[in-house]
């Protein structure tokens, strides 16, 4: 599985390396076969689409054993690379990112999203730069013992937070925290709810090093990020959140009118839904 693992990590990390990557995440098997078979060539998963799905809010109320379980099941559904979303860590330690990392690599992830949001506690909203760089280290430490080349989006919340004084006060929390970040082993730095082309350009060019963004309702569109120097754009729970509004006008539909129009409207077919697993699935260790 060794030998495996390490060439989907490799097939992931190029695709990272070319650009222009648009990420689709997945929460469950079903997710993750639509978007292989509209054609993507790699998936992430969704830590809130998950824990939602699993009946957890975000923000790593879900544990690591349930989260990792539901990740082996994306894995093992598709046979495209696939990047996991692990939230902090799922515990405050560089230990605690690495058993976490090793558990993602067991089942078959090869690539994982990691963040600087103060899950454990503390008196600032970011864990501090010197530790979640010796967690970013640890986790780049965790894949190279195991021979795999993982790619690491190495997750700030600056702008998710607000923090700072002004914009060009987050820009420099951001460049500063990125520069430190991709120097500790990261591949990527991600910077969610930034989706301003002219403030990615400017983040772009005090990087110097590949940059992340998430899509959200409104954004412009991958190409636009792209253009803007963007080197990868992933949708987050976006489209979960957008299978819950339909099952929401499927369910307000059903329960006051008793008709199916919604339904209809959005029906994938149960023969389709049977050829998304018509292939035999490898098994993996949990």
């Amino acid at each position: 599985m060794t030998s495996s693992l390490a060439s989907r990590a490799a097939r992931f990390r190029e695709q990272n390396r070319a650009g222009r990557l648009l990420l689709p995440n997945a929460w469950d098997a079903a997710s993750a076969r639509i978007f292989e078979e509209a054609g993507f060539t790699a998936i992430g998963t969704t830590s809130a689409g998950i824990a939602y799905a699993e009946g957890y809010r975000d923000a790593e109320q879900i544990d690591r054993g349930a989260m990792v379980r539901a990740i082996a099941k994306i894995a093992r559904a598709v046979s495209v690379p696939v990047s996991a979303d692990i939230e902090g860590g799922y515990g405050p330690s560089p230990a605690d990112v690495a058993q976490t990392v090793g558990d993602v690599l067991e089942v078959g992830a090869v690539g994982i999203n990691l963040e600087d949001t103060a899950h454990y506690g503390g008196s600032t909203a970011l864990i501090g730069v010197d530790e979640q760089c010796e967690r970013i280290a640890a986790a780049r430490e965790a894949a190279s013992r195991r021979g795999v080349p993982l790619v690491i989006n190495a997750r700030t919340d600056t702008f998710l937070l607000n923090l700072g004084a002004d914009v060009d006060e987050r820009i420099a929390i951001t460049v500063d925290r990125g520069a430190r970040y991709l120097a500790s082993g990261a591949d990527l730095l991600f910077v969610p709810l930034l989706v301003d082309t002219a403030i990615v350009k400017r983040i772009v060019s005090q990087l110097h090093g590949p940059l992340s963004l998430m899509a959200l309702p409104g954004a412009p569109a991958a190409d636009q990020l792209f253009a803007a120097g963007a080197a990868r754009v992933s949708i987050g729970q976006m489209a979960m959140l957008a299978t819950l509004g339909s099952l929401k006008r499927i369910a307000d539909e059903l329960h006051q009118h008793g008709t199916w129009g919604s339904i209809e409207t959005a029906f994938y077919g149960f023969a389709e839904a049977e050829a998304l697993f018509s292939r035999e699935l490898p098994q993996v260790n949990r």
